[in-house]
């Protein structure tokens, strides 16, 4: 009668989890989720100009900006260059291209920014919790139901 597998062993038959081959993982966020959803509402000046240019970016599912998604974890400005630090609601998003090629747009459409640079972070992981409230509102208002 044969042993039964050690349960440390994995079979071949078993499905088998990864990352996804064309997501880049290596940037990770200072800080916690403590600080997020990031909304831009003490923002003055550019930077100020920079968040409203991001709530004009919607996710293309859903009417629903990137900001009140969650979606956006920070703004940094250095002169005239702006780092936008964002994420996914998962990692294989289908509309990731699109989306980092709005959020870039739309920042290096605002006055006096030269160029925008995106870059995705996957800690802290994205979660309902970060959807602001008026996210969650428009949410509803599409008939999605935010806990």
């Amino acid at each position: 009668m044969p042993d039964n597998p050690s349960p440390s062993v994995e079979s071949p038959d078993e499905p088998q989890t990864g990352y996804c081959p064309y997501t880049q993982y290596e940037y990770e966020r200072d800080g916690t989720a403590d600080d997020l959803p990031a909304t831009g509402e003490s923002a003055r000046g550019l930077k100020r100009s920079v968040w409203e240019a991001l709530y004009e970016v919607e996710d293309p599912e859903m009417p629903i900006s990137v900001v009140d998604l969650g979606l956006i974890y920070g703004v940094e400005i250095e002169a005239d260059h702006v780092l936008v630090e964002m994420t996914l609601t998962y990692t294989g998003c289908p509309a990731r291209e699109m989306l980092l090629s709005d959020v870039q747009s739309a920042v290096e459409a605002v006055e006096d920014v030269e160029d925008c640079s995106v870059r995705l972070v996957w800690t802290p992981e994205w979660s309902l919790e970060f959807i602001t409230e008026d996210g969650a509102n428009a949410l509803e208002s599409f008939g999605v139901s935010v806990p």
